[in-house]
């Protein structure tokens, strides 16, 4: 099962980047369930092997495009999230001190944690695209405006598998007019 889970998610990783035009320098925003990803109720089968196996997947595609990955941790740390340190100080982000652990911020986050070369937790950051595994709800974490992304699968694992691309704000009336490659 976990060879399919790694295969998975470098497949809906990769494809998400494409889709979302993500550039270097970019934020990938990603919250993941590993107790769905085994077909578990979110926060009842914690499991640092599958967490592994995502981040593990995620973080090479992710370094290979130049693109940060913020790690959201559960609701019991608010949702805050694991970026490296310089990515937290270009955009501002003030950190927070949490150390994220497998029951309060999940196996994902403290995995992501434990891989970073100098990880910090931000509450919040702005993120280009998102990736949420198994309901995490991660949509607080992307900037205006978001835009549903369907991959080619639906699931990692057993886990209900949702994407999303931003795009800037449209502004202006009737006549404004707009750059195709922004939509």
């Amino acid at each position: 099962m976990l060879q399919t889970v790694k295969q998975q998610t470098i497949t809906a990783v990769t494809e998400l980047l494409d889709m979302a035009r993500l550039q270097p320098g970019d934020v990938l925003v990603v919250g993941c369930s590993s107790s769905e990803i085994t077909g578990q109720r979110i926060g009842t089968g914690s499991s640092m092997d599958t967490a592994a196996v995502v981040v593990d997947a995620l973080l090479p595609v992710l370094e290979e495009r130049g693109v940060a990955l913020a790690a959201q941790c559960c609701e019991h740390l608010n949702r805050a999230l694991i970026v490296e340190a310089e990515v937290a100080c270009r955009h501002g982000w003030p950190v927070v001190n949490v150390l994220p652990q497998p029951k309060a911020g999940g196996s994902f986050a403290t995995t992501v944690w434990q891989r970073m070369k100098h990880p910090v937790a931000v509450e919040q950051v702005v993120a280009q695209a998102g990736m949420d595994i198994g309901g995490t709800l991660i949509g607080m974490h992307l900037q205006p405006v978001a835009v549903p992304v369907r991959l080619s699968l639906g699931r990692i694992g057993e886990a209900l598998l949702l994407c999303a691309r931003t795009r800037p704000k449209f502004v202006g009336g009737s006549r404004a007019v707009y750059n195709e490659e922004l939509l």
